[in-house]
């Protein structure tokens, strides 16, 4: 699950370098996820892993390291990161702690 493990072609990849980058697809990521999870293409594998917010799944599928706690942010916010923020807790728990899925 490290840069060498990156699959660069992965829709994932793609889709997340440009919803961080989008104003509009990032206030939206959350309610409009399946819509834009079909503009760009990607497998069922890895619809689900974003359905389930499974980073550790996505990590796996070969989505850039440096994007897995920018997902984890897109579902839980990103406001005062910091290692007690929402996104840090989830992003703990499925990649450090290895329980996959997070609500």
């Amino acid at each position: 699950m490290g840069i060498a493990n990156t699959k660069h072609k992965l829709p994932a990849n793609r889709m997340i370098f440009d919803v961080r980058r989008n104003r509009a697809l990032y206030a939206n990521f959350a309610e409009d996820l399946e819509k834009i999870m079909e503009t760009y293409g990607l497998s069922e594998r890895e619809r689900q892993a974003f359905r389930d917010r499974d980073i550790k799944c996505l990590g796996e599928l070969g989505l850039h390291p440096y994007f897995l706690p920018q997902v984890s942010r897109l579902f839980h916010g990103g406001t005062y990161n910091h290692n007690d923020s929402p996104s840090a807790k989830a992003y703990g728990r499925s990649i450090v702690d290895g329980n996959g899925a997070v609500e």
